[in-house]
């Protein structure tokens, strides 16, 4: 990521915040409609608590990306314990999917090409970084 894209990232994130109690629950919603399978995941989930969880961990990542050296062994730690989850690989997809669909809906006109390019990169170095810590737990078992 560059440095401007890291800062349209932080500065959009800034948005999401007084709205994290709806964006989360937007999340979830068109998380299930792109892969209503990932509904099994959830099942003994308070979803609210878990979209908590999503802001706070999303608010981590976002001001971490910076100094992405201390942020990414707690995003491994994260994918190491989704794998016990169920998560698989190709969720990650749908999650960004979904998360980019949740940004454009509730940025609006703030959601600009170079804003979505930037949240695409963001997202893929975590998704990135997740999948590899994933594939060490499964290829240890």
């Amino acid at each position: 990521m560059t440095p401007d894209q890291i800062r349209l990232v932080q500065e959009s994130f800034r948005g999401v915040v007084p709205i994290r109690e709806a964006a989360a629950a937007l999340f979830y919603e068109k998380l299930f409609a792109i892969d209503g399978s990932l509904r099994a995941l959830f099942r003994e989930t308070d979803i609210k608590k878990q979209g908590a969880k999503l802001m706070a961990a999303l608010g981590f990542v976002v001001h971490g990306l910076s100094r992405a050296e201390t942020i990414l062994p707690t995003v491994q730690d994260l994918a190491r314990r989704h794998v016990g989850y169920g998560v698989e690989e190709q969720h990650y997809a749908t999650v960004g999917q979904a998360l980019i669909e949740t940004l454009d809906t509730g940025l609006g006109e703030a959601f600009t090409p170079p804003v979505r390019e930037a949240w695409t990169a963001a997202y893929g170095l975590l998704a990135g970084v997740m999948i590899a810590a994933a594939r060490e737990v499964q290829l240890a078992a």
